[in-house]
């Protein structure tokens, strides 16, 4: 008897708050902006704060606001910031912005104790290992934010420019020759 008070209690429970929690999610839900979900769908997602925002959202709501510049995602690069503009119909002048360096972190395996510190501050989970094992640095995953550096107490991790492959090799810009122009 008292087993099927409590299991009928239980589900009329269940169902109540279910419906109640649908109810909420449909007709109490905060609309967002499409441009700012557009441009939060643009940006990396990798939550690394080198914009100086605590994720990806954030900084795309102050891109939007105007709050911003379009130029904050060092990891998007130009191309990120040109998208922005295009978006946001803006005009931007990219000439004096240097492309950074693509970097990526690499751990030195005679240094390393195994501590976890860096891929507890890692925001791209690009760094793996165990307890007390030396860590891997995921080349693809790490986006350079530096964090894992800042925290490493034995400084086994270091930045190193990205290795050329065939997977990430990209034509050079051509380099306009003045002393040819000059004699033209």
């Amino acid at each position: 008897m008292y087993v099927y008070s409590a299991i009928i209690s239980l589900t009329s429970l269940g169902l109540t708050l279910g419906f109640l929690l649908a109810f909420a999610g449909r007709y109490l839900k905060v609309e967002s902006s499409p441009v700012v979900d557009e441009l939060e769908a643009l940006m990396p997602g990798s939550q690394c704060g080198q914009c100086g925002y605590p994720g990806c959202r954030p900084a795309a709501e102050a891109v939007a606001s105007g709050d911003a510049p379009v130029t904050l995602c060092p990891p998007g690069g130009s191309a990120l910031a040109e998208q922005f503009a295009r978006i946001l119909g803006v005009e931007i002048d990219l000439s004096g912005i240097a492309e950074p360096e693509l970097l990526v972190a690499k751990v030195s395996e005679e240094t390393c104790i195994g501590c976890t510190r860096c891929f507890k501050a890692c925001p791209t989970d690009a760094i793996v290992g165990a307890p007390k094992q030396i860590h891997s640095v995921v080349a693809d995953a790490c986006t350079a934010c530096n964090k894992c550096v800042d925290v490493c107490p034995t400084e086994c991790l270091q930045m190193h420019p990205v290795e050329i492959t065939l997977k990430n090799w990209r034509w050079q810009k051509p380099v306009v020759n003045n002393t040819l122009e000059a004699a033209a």
